[in-house]
């Protein structure tokens, strides 16, 4: 039974192949210029639509990032400052979390390691440096953003630990 509802199939989906062949050539032509460019254009204007979001993703995605590397080391500094009584100064930077401080209030309990792993600290999503601000009672960290420089609007502005967007909040002393 299967075999003569395959074959019946085979001959009528092969009748009405042959058929379009020979009648398809007759009366239309194709698409014309102005159709095929019409779609190109709404084709490009949905990838640029679609290529803003991927970018606006990203930099939300950026920033995210930054938040986590600055609360990672306000949890360090926190240590720090449980260890030896004081943050670090402006002065003695973030360095501080990786090797005993040199200069200003000596630290007797720093631990031999140092709070972070690695010889430097990471850098910010833009591959710039964090900008560290303390009077060893507060603490501040800042990272320039897109632009690497202090100031700026929109995907340029700064990120500041203690300065959250409005959907975030928080501080970044105890």
């Amino acid at each position: 039974m299967k075999s003569v509802k395959m074959q019946m199939f085979k001959k009528f989906t092969l009748k009405k192949f042959s058929e379009a062949m020979k009648n398809g050539s007759k009366g239309q032509a194709g698409f014309s210029l102005i159709e095929i460019l019409v779609a190109l254009t709404l084709l490009g204007l949905a990838g640029t639509f679609v290529a803003g979001k991927i970018f606006d993703q990203l930099h939300e995605g950026r920033v995210k990032s930054a938040y986590i590397q600055m609360n990672s080391f306000k949890a360090r500094l926190q240590e720090f400052r449980r260890k030896c009584g004081a943050y670090p100064t402006t002065d003695q930077g973030l360095e501080a979390l990786i090797s005993k401080p040199s200069t200003g209030r000596e630290c007797k309990n720093y631990p031999p390691n140092g709070f972070i792993e690695g010889d430097r600290i990471p850098l910010d999503p833009w591959d710039n440096d964090y900008d560290y601000k303390s009077d060893g009672k507060t603490f501040d960290i800042i990272s320039f953003g897109n632009d690497g420089a202090e100031g700026g609007e929109d995907q340029d502005a700064d990120i500041s630990l203690n300065k959250k967007p409005e959907s975030g909040g928080g501080s970044g002393e105890e």
